[in-house]
């Protein structure tokens, strides 16, 4: 087997205590150096504070691994040349012995086969604005819907068409429910605009839904908590909208496509709101982790 679980994970899981996943893309591709390696210690302390083990996960020297040592997390923070490997990437990134950071849908799927059932991020991909034109959807939402995991999010981020995003789920029969809210949260903000269909109001509620989703034995899709920031740390929505609108106009003048997207408009978010998103997108991601440990105890108690 070529997945490597550290003795803390494996044992972890062995023991039935709670675990959580972490994705490393904010670690080697979100944050400027040193901040990421200062917030990727941070969100693991985060999850020993909740009685939770974290499981970062990335790919080193072509070795998928689900739990990082300081040393293999400083590696990812700090080494030029670590690849953005989604989960059609791990393939290659094996065979050719490179060391990626992990994005949602790889983290996803290299969680669920080492038997880890909670992971926290920031906010998932999901389908892109133009998508009639360009159809260009993230590859997290169709490996969410075969992969038994629950993912705790602040929604799906705000450049993205989020009520596209959210019938393309329906469609694919991923269960989404807001954490306190019967609002759908929109990454950088609290509330997208859009309405869910359930709300959970505990980590017993969201362990009860995944004991659920195994009785019923049906397809071996995710669990998506939206857990929207707090209205006090969230971005100011007319900011948010004004440099938004800003950051698509100047997509659209300069020609950027397909991948390059995401990364200029996130990038032009941070730029005009003099880095007011990023803190908005951090506190965002403290709360997801925060939470998943909390559902990863309940879950674990079952």
């Amino acid at each position: 087997m070529v997945l490597v679980v550290s003795d803390e994970v494996r044992t972890a899981i062995e023991e039935r205590r709670p675990v959580v996943a972490l994705e490393s893309t904010i670690i080697a591709h979100g944050l400027p150096r040193p901040r990421n390696l200062q917030v990727a210690l941070e969100l693991e302390s985060l999850v020993r504070q909740e009685g939770a083990v974290p499981a970062t996960i990335a790919v080193l020297d072509g070795r998928p691994h689900v739990g990082l040592d300081k040393e293999q997390l400083e590696r990812v923070a700090n080494e030029d040349g670590i690849r953005k490997l989604g989960h059609r990437d791990l393939p290659p990134a094996v065979s050719s012995a490179a060391s990626g950071a992990t994005t949602v849908s790889a983290t996803a799927l290299l969680a669920s086969l080492a038997g880890v059932r909670v992971f926290a991020t920031g906010g998932l991909g999901g389908v892109h604005r133009e998508w009639t034109a360009t159809q260009d959807e993230s590859a997290d939402l169709g490996l969410l819907a075969r992969t038994r995991i629950t993912v705790v999010c602040a929604g799906v981020k705000s450049i993205l068409d989020v009520p596209a995003t959210l019938q393309r789920l329906e469609t694919l029969g991923v269960t989404v429910a807001g954490y306190g809210t019967d609002r759908f949260p929109g990454f950088y903000l609290s509330d997208s605009g859009h309405p869910v269909d359930w709300t959970l109001r505990t980590p017993e509620e969201a362990a009860g839904v995944m004991r659920a989703q195994d009785a019923l034995a049906g397809p071996e899709s995710a669990l998506i908590v939206a857990n929207p920031v707090p209205e006090e740390e969230q971005l100011d929505p007319d900011l948010h909208a004004r440099v938004l609108a800003e950051a698509l106009h100047a997509c659209e003048a300069e020609g950027v496509t397909g991948q390059a997207v995401t990364p200029f408009l996130l990038d032009h978010l941070v730029r005009h709101t003099d880095g007011a998103s990023l803190r908005a997108n951090l506190a965002a991601v403290r709360g997801n982790v925060r939470l998943a440990a909390r559902i990863a105890a309940a879950w674990a108690r079952g």
